[in-house]
C-alpha cells in the first residue's frame, strides 16, 4: 500500500511540474524557454521516479512485535508516506546521545536515549509524521526484543528547545526533530529505532551503543539544566 501511495504522490508532483513547464512554454516570447528562467521558486522539490521512491526492504511487524527485515544503517535516509497518507517524508536519524539526566529531569528507568532526526518533505504537499494516536510514531526495540515507545517514563519531560519542531513540513523544506526514550541500562546498549507510518508500515535503523553523530555536543548542551 505504501509503495502505491509514494508512487501516486511522486506522479502528482511530476504532473504539477509538467503543467508549470507547459505554462512557461505558452507564455514565452522572444525565445526565452523554461530552461533559461533563473528567478522564482520551483513549484516543488525534485522527485525521483516512483520505482525509486522506496527501496528499503520488507516492512511490517513480526509476530513477536519487533521489526521485520534488516534495519538501515544509522544516518541512512528512508522515504515514507506523510501523516494521513499525504505527501512524502524523508527521515534520516543523525545523532544519538545517552544521558543520565535531561535538564532537571532524571530517567525513571536509568538512561535517556535522545535521537535527532532530519526530516524533509519531498512532495508538492506538506508532510508530517503520523501521530501515535493514529497508530504511527516511534519506538525503541532493544537487543532482546523489548519495545519502548518514544516519550515513555520521564522522557516526555525532557525538553530540547532547538529540536521542538512539529507540524507539517512545507514542500522542499526540512526540520530537525528529537525523540527521547527512557531506557533501562540493558536497553540502552544500542538497539533499533522503528517509525510506523499511517499505512502501518515500518522504517527502522540500527542505533550505535555509544554517543554518535554530528550533533552530540549540541544535544549535550541542550540537556544541561
Amino acid at each position: 500500500m505504501r509503495k502505491n501511495l509514494l508512487a501516486a504522490a511522486a506522479v502528482a508532483t511530476a504532473v504539477g511540474c509538467l503543467a508549470l513547464t507547459a505554462c512557461n512554454d505558452d507564455a514565452k516570447s522572444g525565445g526565452t524557454g523554461p530552461s533559461q528562467l533563473t528567478s522564482g521558486k520551483p513549484a516543488s522539490s525534485p522527485v525521483t521516479s516512483p520505482a525509486a521512491a522506496r527501496s528499503t526492504g520488507p516492512t511490517g511487524p513480526t509476530a513477536s512485535g519487533g521489526p521485520k527485515g534488516a534495519a538501515l544503517a544509522f544516518g541512512e535516509p528512508s522515504r515514507t508516506v506523510g501523516a494521513g497518507t499525504v505527501g512524502i517524508l524523508e527521515i534520516t536519524p543523525t545523532t544519538v546521545v545517552y544521558a543520565k539526566e535531561g535538564g532537571r529531569t532524571v530517567p525513571q528507568h536509568g538512561t535517556f536515549a535522545v535521537v535527532t532526526l532530519l526530516e524533509k518533505s519531498l512532495s508538492a504537499n506538506p508532510a508530517d509524521e503520523e501521530a501515535p494516536a493514529k497508530g504511527g510514531g516511534w519506538r525503541w526495540v532493544a537487543a532482546d526484543g523489548q519495545s519502548v515507545p518514544a516519550g515513555n517514563g520521564n522522557a516526555a519531560k525532557v525538553v530540547l528547545e532547538k529540536y521542538r519542531n512539529s507540524g507539517g513540513i512545507a514542500p522542499g523544506a526540512s526540520q530537525v526533530r528529537a525523540k527521547v526514550f527512557d531506557l533501562t541500562p540493558a536497553q540502552a546498549r544500542g538497539g533499533t529505532i522503528v517509525y510506523t507510518d499511517g499505512t502501518k508500515s515500518d522504517d527502522r535503523w540500527k542505533v550505535p551503543a555509544v554517543d554518535s553523530g554530528p550533533q552530540v555536543a549540541e544535544v549535550k548542551q541542550q540537556l544541561k539544566p
